[in-house]
C-alpha cells in the first residue's frame, strides 16, 4: 500500500478501502455491529480532520485531533475483533489495522507538536 502524506486524502482512502475490504465479509449476526461501528469509526476520522482543519480556535482544532486519535484507535479495536473470525481479505483487514495504528501514531504527533 503506497503511503499518502496528505492527511484529507490519506483518512479518506483509509474510509474508502475499509468499505471495499468489508464489501467481501459475508454478513453474519455474529459481526454485523462489529462492521457498523468500524464503518463509521473509519469515516469519522477524515471528517473530524477536515473539521479541525477548519477549526477557529487552537482549542478547538486540538479538540478535533484528539478525536481523530480516538476514532483510529476505535478503527483498529473493531478491525481487530472482525479478523479474529475467518473472513475472506484478511490480509487486507491486517492492512488496515497498520494503517490505524500508524494514524493513531500520526495524530498522537500533532497533538504533541500542537501543545507547545
Amino acid at each position: 500500500m503506497t503511503k499518502i502524506y496528505n492527511l484529507e486524502e490519506r483518512t479518506f482512502k483509509f474510509a474508502k478501502n475499509t468499505r471495499e475490504t468489508l464489501k467481501q465479509i459475508p454478513i453474519k449476526i455474529i459481526v454485523l455491529n462489529d462492521i457498523k461501528q468500524v464503518l463509521r469509526s473509519s469515516g469519522s476520522i477524515g471528517a473530524n480532520y477536515i473539521e479541525a482543519n477548519e477549526s477557529l480556535s487552537k482549542k478547538d482544532f486540538i479538540m478535533k485531533i484528539k478525536i481523530c486519535r480516538k476514532e483510529a484507535k476505535e478503527s483498529k479495536y473493531w478491525f481487530n475483533l472482525i479478523i479474529i473470525h475467518d473472513y475472506p481479505g484478511k490480509q487486507q483487514l491486517l492492512e488496515l489495522i497498520d494503517e490505524a495504528d500508524e494514524l493513531t501514531k500520526i495524530f498522537g504527533s500533532i497533538l504533541e507538536k500542537s501543545k507547545s
